[in-house]
Parts: C-alpha cells; sequence; structure tokens
C-alpha cells in the first residue's frame, strides 16, 4: 500500500475520502537500556538503543495503520503523521495516523 506525508499521491486521483486510519503501540524500556543509557548520559552522544527501540515501534505502528487502511479497502494513505507520548516514566506511544483513500484506477 502507498502512503504518503503529502495531501496526495503524485500521478493519482483521489475518489474518495475513506476517514482517518490509526495505528499505536506503547512500548517500554527494558533495564538493559535504561542502565546503558544512564551510562551514555554522562559522556553524551546518541542512545542507540533508544533509537532502535522507537524505530521499531514506529514500523508497528505503521503496518497497523496500513492493516486498518486494507482493511477498510483503501488504495492509498496521505498526510500521514506520527506523534509520541509519553504514558509513564518507562513506556512511550508512538501513534501513525492519516488519512485513507481510494485511487482512480
Amino acid at each position: 500500500m502507498k502512503f504518503s506525508t503529502t495531501y496526495e499521491i503524485s500521478g493519482k486521483t483521489i475518489t474518495e475520502n475513506l476517514g482517518i486510519v490509526a495505528g499505536n503501540v506503547v512500548q517500554s524500556k527494558h533495564i538493559g537500556r535504561d542502565l546503558m543509557a544512564n551510562l551514555k548520559s554522562i559522556v553524551g552522544g546518541e542512545i542507540i538503543g533508544y533509537t532502535e527501540m522507537l524505530a521499531d515501534a514506529r514500523d508497528v505502528a505503521i503496518e497497523r495503520m496500513v492493516a486498518e487502511a486494507k482493511d477498510r479497502d483503501a488504495d492509498a494513505i496521505v498526510n500521514v503523521r506520527f506523534a509520541t507520548s509519553s504514558i509513564m516514566g518507562n513506556a512511550s506511544e508512538i501513534l501513525a495516523y492519516g488519512t485513507a483513500v481510494k485511487l482512480k484506477s
């Protein structure tokens, strides 16, 4: 399925708006990553374990958003956006959302 952060799919005509679709995941940190993050905060730099965790969570959120769009028989998702929030001290949510659309054949 095609998805884009723009309001259109290049070269295609949107024929129907099927509504908002979304996928989210709440990911918690594990003790190993927390320990490495605390050590890294002393010397500075990227905390690779967290970067990888959030990239994986983003992929899951996208997969869930696409699955919802497929359930609505969408051809594409436009205006895709991402949001994050802290649920509690050791867990974060990543939300992917956009507008499911039908495209001219």
